[in-house]
């Protein structure tokens, strides 16, 4: 359900993308330049990583750092609102771009990961624990 919504239906793409234009039209009142949604964007990655680093590589949290899974949820959900606000100026379906990659995935590597299914070596490293 959307915050704005009135019904239980799933959010997809491209009503999440219009939930986020409506957002930025009423309370943001209006969009960021391109070029700084893009610094944005890199700068919700680069947090991402560091949580991610902390929780699954060698690095520890500092102090006053939040440790909680739910965080890394956060950054990924701002990624994708900043991501979806570039989406929107650029006039990108989201929806649509992701199917079109997904079938062009899946074509070329049907192949190519079938060592992974028969058990054939392991490229993985440890597993991450569920959030």
């Amino acid at each position: 359900m959307t915050p704005s919504g009135n019904n239980n239906d799933p959010l997809t793409l491209e009503a999440l993308q219009a939930e986020v234009d409506r957002w930025i039209q009423e309370v943001g009142h209006g969009y960021f330049s391109v070029l700084t949604n893009t610094a944005l964007l890199m700068e919700e990655v680069g947090e991402l990583a560091r949580l991610l680093a902390r929780h699954y590589g060698d690095q520890r949290f500092k102090a006053g750092e939040d440790p909680s899974p739910e965080a890394i949820a956060e950054e990924m959900a701002d990624i994708l609102f900043v991501l979806a606000c570039l989406a929107n100026q650029v006039g990108v379906s989201l929806e649509e771009a992701f199917i079109r990659k997904l079938a062009y995935k899946t074509q070329r590597d049907r192949e190519r990961h079938a060592w992974r299914a028969a058990g054939e070596g392991s490229a993985q490293g440890p597993q991450p624990s569920s959030i």
